[in-house]
């Protein structure tokens, strides 16, 4: 094996490929830059679960630890490196790139999932070759190899970094393209929210997702005592799953009924039970996703307990590959949110001689998030500095707390940051705003013995060759499999294409050739013509921006030659 550039043809420095040893030489300061590793040194490397904090910044994880009680959370002993999250052309992620540039090994553009941008500019950046083509992920180059994959997540499953790894547009708004793309994108397992959006009457082409997946044979389950019933499946194979446990996102930790949702920590570890019976291995992404949510509002008494939440997930990863000398565990955010600071502008001065309890009591006393506290208070608001006291904490209001809670609008959104602006003055806590940041994030990675290793300052999109590399896939030979031009194809094989939107909910590739003419229906794995259905290796992506379909290369073999 040997170091990879930065994004293949994204330019930069090359990132660490570390031995432990190496490592050891980089955080002593007797290392001056990356080592190389020669082929064969490592072990065999069947599985990789890589865990995204969403939104975490390296402040927020210092947060966490002290109100955990001050002892290091389990991602801690892993802690390798940084991260840098900057888009193609913006210093600032969103979720859609940074959680692309993840996912594929290329940066790219504000809103794009899982495509290259349409312009490169900052550091190591160039101007790309292919505007808005898709770009293959490590799950879907993990499922070409025979490895089964799976995505846990705590939003609903269409939002930005789940989509990331398993789906293609150039709008991370176009929930429904993403929706349909994971459907027929062969995932084995899904742990997610959003049902609601599979059911045909909330969408626009109104078809029945749930019914297509037990079409494909997945079991398809919304309740936690399903959850509870799953199998492991046959010795060999993964079983396919979708579990969806809310009609959109799942609760705050802190909030959670347990006899109703899997926290993440349980789908974590129920979904590498089930990945890990297939024989050829696995890769898994999980994701904390609120830990984002919670930095938005400024919410640190939930923010805090989000990160707990999601490294007690890490812990079980991290059992997991320790039992056995196959597995690599990477934890990357892929942004900071919020900018939270132990301190704000009232500890400018003194702030050596502030106690912990300052800081962190207030936290500790909060019993729920601040997005329930308005279904907690009275239509006529009698009972609203009750609630304040008893479930957050919150007594003997200044003047100045009793106007803001008196002129807010009570609904979940407004009671995160209320609640959020309560706790944060009075544990004298700050945020420097309410949307991402742009610095770099904590690198955590465990590996066996002997294998290569990330370290030291990294780009996101190095991740996506870490692991490409590990697993032995092959990002680029598999783009062209998976996401062949549809003209190319036209032209190779003589045929002609054109786009058939009679219905624009559902357009449809029409290639033809000599008489035949093979339809492929928009996010979907199959074509029709000639009265039969055929099966291609992956979805059929369209690109409304560009007017551009992306069918797999099987299109061509069904045209002839």
């Amino acid at each position: 094996m040997h170091a990879r550039k930065f994004g293949r043809h994204q330019g930069g420095r090359m990132p660490g490929l570390l031995s432990a040893a190496a490592l050891m030489l980089l955080v002593l300061g007797c290392a001056s830059g990356p080592v190389q590793v020669r082929a064969g040194q490592a072990p065999r490397i069947r599985n990789v679960i890589f865990l995204i904090p969403d939104g975490m910044s390296i402040s927020a994880m210092g947060l966490a630890r002290w109100v955990q009680g001050g002892e290091n959370l389990a991602m801690d002993e892993l802690v390798c490196g940084l991260v840098r999250t900057y888009n193609a052309d913006t210093p600032i992620a969103d979720s859609a790139p940074a959680g692309s540039a993840f996912a594929t090994g290329y940066k790219t553009n504000s809103p794009y999932i899982g495509v290259l941008p349409r312009a490169g500019g900052l550091w190591g950046v160039p101007e790309p070759e292919a505007p808005m083509r898709p770009a293959v992920t490590v799950l879907e180059a993990a499922r070409l190899a025979g490895k089964a994959t799976g995505l846990v997540t705590t939003c609903d499953i269409s939002n930005a970094t789940p989509a990331a790894f398993s789906a293609h547009t150039a709008n991370r708004k176009n929930t429904e393209d993403i929706l349909e793309q994971e459907v027929y994108n062969g995932l084995s397992v899904v742990f997610s929210g959003g049902y609601k959006f599979l059911a045909g009457k909330n969408r626009k082409d109104n078809e029945d997702l749930a019914a297509e997946l037990l079409n494909q044979g997945y079991t398809y389950i919304t309740t936690r005592k399903d959850f509870d019933a799953l199998k492991t499946g046959t010795a060999g194979e993964s079983p396919l799953v979708w579990g969806l446990f809310a009609p959109v996102d799942l609760a705050y930790d802190i909030d959670r009924d347990s006899a109703a949702e899997p926290s993440l920590e349980e789908m974590t570890e129920k979904a590498i039970r089930l990945l890990s019976a297939d024989k050829d291995g696995f890769f898994l992404m999980v994701e904390g996703s609120k830990i984002d949510w919670a930095a938005h509002a400024n919410e640190p008494a939930c923010l805090a307990r989000e990160i707990i939440a999601f490294d007690r997930a890490v812990r079980q990863a991290l059992a997991f590959a320790k039992s056995r000398d196959d597995t690599i565990v990477i934890v990357a955010s892929d942004h900071g949110t919020g900018g939270v600071t132990i301190g704000d502008k009232s500890t400018a001065s003194g702030y050596d001689t502030i106690s912990l309890e300052t800081f962190i009591a207030p936290l500790r006393m909060a019993k729920k998030s601040g997005a329930v506290f308005a279904s907690l208070v009275k239509e006529d608001r009698s009972n609203l500095e009750e609630v304040l006291a008893n479930v957050y904490g919150i007594k003997g209001l200044t003047e100045e707390e009793r106007e803001l809670v008196k002129t807010t609008k009570l609904d979940a959104y407004n009671g995160m940051i209320l609640i959020g602006k309560l706790l944060s003055g009075r544990a004298r806590l700050g945020f420097t705003t309410a949307g991402h940041t742009g610095d770099e994030v904590c690198l955590c990675l465990y590996a066996p013995t002997g294998s290569p290793r990330l370290g030291g300052t990294v780009q996101n999109s190095d991740i996506a060759w870490y692991i490409s590399d590990m697993l032995g896939l092959k990002l680029k030979e598999c783009a062209k499999l998976l996401y062949q031009d549809a003209e190319t194809i036209a032209r190779a094989t003589g045929a002609t294409a054109e786009t058939d939107l009679a219905d624009l909910a559902n357009p449809v590739l029409v290639l033809r050739k000599s008489g035949t003419e093979l339809r492929f229906p928009v996010n979907k794995n199959y074509c029709l013509g000639e009265g039969a259905k055929r099966q291609l290796s992956g979805v059929t992506v369209y690109i409304p921006e560009t007017k551009s379909w992306y069918v797999a290369s099987d299109a061509a073999a069904y045209l002839g030659k």
